[in-house]
């Protein structure tokens, strides 16, 4: 078979990989690329560990090909935090104890970000339509929802001028 060559951007560096014709974008952002904190959970688009940004809009790394970031841009869990400061969403999932075993937190975190990337004053009931995607065995929701809310007002607060 052969291979593909594909030309993207991912979290704002420029890449070029190799990859066969069916290989997923999780495949080669986790075996390729290494960049592992993506997660296959269910390899069907039904967990939401493995969300990504792809130009603007999540998408399920499992269903997206690889061969579909030809010239596009894709934000990754590793591209979340802002050189050694982590973003809002990941502190505030830290405070509210918003993770246990860890396993969906990125796709989490990529979902919320993608939301107040969006909306930055979401109600609770859009941040939990916004999140439906996306799936936990261990905490619950409530902390989760909670972290995104605080995350919002920490950076409607930051957007503030002085």
């Amino acid at each position: 078979m052969n291979k593909l060559h594909i030309s993207t951007i991912i979290n704002g560096d420029a890449q070029e990989f190799l990859c066969d014709p069916t290989a997923t974008l999780l495949d080669v952002l986790r075996d390729g690329i290494g960049l592992t904190g993506t997660k296959e959970g269910c390899a069907s688009g039904d967990c939401g560990a493995c969300t990504v940004v792809l130009d603007g809009q999540m998408v399920c790394s499992c269903l997206v090909l690889a061969a579909e970031a030809q010239g596009r841009t894709v934000a990754t869990i590793e591209g979340v935090a802002e050189g050694a400061m982590l973003h809002p969403v990941q502190r505030q999932f830290l405070e509210h104890g918003a993770l246990q075993c860890g396993f969906c937190t990125p796709g989490f975190i990529v979902a919320a970000k993608a939301l107040l990337d969006r909306n930055p004053n979401p109600t609770e009931t859009e941040i939990r339509y916004w999140l439906a995607g996306n799936l936990c065995r261990c905490t619950g929701y409530d902390k989760i929802v909670r972290a995104v809310m605080d995350a919002a007002a920490e950076l409607r607060q930051e957007r503030m001028p002085a």
